[in-house]
């Protein structure tokens, strides 16, 4: 028996533990994300509710009793709503517009409405500030000449919870616009083609058809343009501050400038911004994504394109105007200011014209300092989240390993989180208390653009993966080549373009940030969005407006650049 029983025994099948190299990246990402991100935010919530170890609501009753702070968070509330409302309503038509009609001029109007996405804000409200100021805002001055207004104010005033959510519009309808408009590429024509042949005019079918198949997607776009204005710190800083139209995002930054002290009131505050953004998120991303299948057809589709007829050139005209006004003349504002002596002349007025702002800004060493430091951080932000947004696009197309997915729903979760919040929740833990010290050093500063902006890259490279057919992967193993070797000689090549597409969409926002730099910078890591606030608010508005200016050629050049090494597939 003993000799019959021995082969058995060695006959039974052996597990081996196999160690995939793909969970060690998985847990890498996760934990990295863990760490700066969850933990951050976990403890800010605990911090709000459990101030002094012990479960209360007083930090909750005594901020929002505060009148200020009360009005705070009503104006955040009002202005982001409205924002919301007029930013899908200017979305829609111009999405339908630019994508499904024959209206001239349709390539350069979506690049002319994707360039305020890539711009800063507080760009915006800096020009406006000067068009609409009550002194000598040049849009004023027009007014009061063209109806003959005896009076030295207004008519109109920019400093008003008005005009904070007109500037708010002006550059959070392009978040809708882009969202509307993929969605339009991506929709079904039949149904459209159904109605035009039943004899429904294209106004009729736009109404009928269009709008109630685009619902998820207008509700998408909404919803992202609220969050987006809710979190702003920018433009409430520059054009509400002075009116003393507060907003939570402005009472944060005030309470975090009384140091220690404040932190615990700011923590309140960003409390009330993590939830808003978390159950929109929640909204958009499960709620809302479960019916945009509505809208997509299983085949490859060409959109109808519409007929405008007579009103083809009226439409363009007002495409145009509304282009102008909302996009052209803010950019030219800001490039007149940069050039004036005295701000209260005309440039073109007697030696009014100088270019001592440029030769100043490029003279000065925090200036150069701070630009150093925008380039070094973005760039090293948008290095290491394209690497890991290549990573994550390979697990999550090439493979099936277990809990791929939740690095992906963290990703997701930090983009959504308004950039208050995150500064915010690494100053409370990355002091050293928890064992990580990076208070006041540029790694915090990177960090927290990664937490931000990491989405933007990865989505860009997950999406091109996924048009790759894995057979051409295949073969090259097939071949003999290793997983590296074809990572490299076959699947990077193929999807280059959308590999620096992502670096840039990282890069970009990275480089002129100001909401998480202001909370974050020390002496040594001041950055460029800093530095303009700065000298916007406290120094020189013509200073400021030569280094928005050059912001602003950075982003054209950037774009540019996008464009060549894209081969004309991207860009911003």
């Amino acid at each position: 028996m003993a000799q019959q029983t021995a082969p058995m025994k060695s006959a039974l099948p052996q597990r081996r533990f196999y160690f995939d190299v793909k969970w060690l990246i998985i847990l890498v990402i996760v934990a990295f994300l863990l760490v700066f991100q969850v933990f951050p935010l976990l403890y800010m919530l605990y911090k709000a509710f459990f101030p002094e170890s012990v479960f209360s609501l007083s930090t909750f009753t005594r901020l929002y009793t505060y009148e200020m702070n009360w009005g705070a968070l009503c104006n955040t509330l009002i202005a982001a709503a409205a924002t919301m409302v007029l930013g899908t309503v200017l979305a829609f038509p111009l999405a339908w517009l630019v994508g499904r009609t024959n209206m001239y001029g349709k390539k350069f109007f979506r690049s002319l409405f994707v360039l305020t996405y890539m711009v800063p804000p507080y760009l915006g409200a800096m020009a406006w500030t000067r068009l609409l100021n009550q002194n000598a805002g040049t849009i004023n001055v027009f007014l009061r000449g063209l109806l003959n207004i005896d009076a030295r104010t207004g008519p109109l005033n920019i400093y008003t919870i008005a005009g904070m959510i007109w500037v708010l519009t002006t550059f959070y309808y392009p978040y809708a616009f882009i969202t509307i408009s993929r969605a339009m590429e991506k929709m079904d024509p039949s149904l459209e083609e159904a109605a035009r042949i039943s004899g429904a005019s294209p106004l009729k079918t736009v109404a009928t058809i269009t709008l109630p198949m685009m619902t998820p997607s207008l509700i998408a776009g909404a919803l992202l343009v609220f969050v987006c204005a809710a979190s702003c710190y920018g433009i409430p800083s520059i054009v509400g501050a002075p009116g003393k139209v507060h907003t939570v995002t402005t009472r944060i930054v005030e309470y975090m400038g009384l140091g220690q002290a404040g932190i615990n009131d700011a923590t309140g505050l960003a409390v009330f911004l993590m939830i808003m953004a978390i159950i929109i998120l929640y909204i958009s991303d499960v709620v809302v994504a479960r019916k945009q299948y509505i809208t997509v057809s299983g085949k490859s589709t060409r959109p109808n394109i519409v007929d405008l007829g007579r009103w083809r050139g009226l439409t363009t005209a007002l495409v145009s105007l509304f282009s102008v006004i909302v996009i052209v003349i803010p950019f030219i504002t800001i490039a007149t200011t940069s050039v004036k002596k005295n701000l209260g002349k005309g440039l073109f007025e007697a030696n009014n014209f100088t270019t001592m702002h440029w030769t100043k800004i490029f003279g000065r060493d925090d200036i150069i300092e701070s630009l150093i430091n925008s380039i070094t951080f973005a760039a090293a932000a948008a290095t290491i989240g394209i690497i890991i947004s290549f990573t994550m696009a390979y697990l999550l197309q090439r493979t099936r390993v277990r809990g791929r997915k939740i690095p992906d729903f963290l990703i997701t979760l930090g983009s959504g989180t308004p950039s208050v919040v995150i500064a915010l929740g690494l100053i409370m833990t990355m002091n050293g208390k928890f064992g990580i010290n990076l208070y006041n050093t540029a790694a915090i500063m990177i960090i927290a653009y990664l937490i931000k902006y990491l989405m933007m890259g990865m989505r860009t490279v997950v999406s091109a993966m996924s048009q790759i057919h894995v057979s051409l992967e295949e073969s090259s193993q097939a071949s003999g080549a290793g997983w590296l070797r074809t990572m490299f000689k076959v699947t990077v090549p193929l999807i280059f373009p959308s590999i620096a597409a992502g670096w840039f969409l990282i890069f970009i926002p990275c480089f002129y940030e100001l909401s998480m730099s202001t909370l974050l910078y020390s002496r040594d890591t001041q950055v460029i969005g800093y530095m303009l606030h700065y000298y916007w608010t406290y120094t020189s508005q013509q200073q400021a407006s030569a280094m928005a200016f050059g912001i602003l050629l950075v982003v054209v050049a950037l774009n540019f650049i996008l464009n060549k090494l894209t081969k004309g597939e991207f860009s911003i």
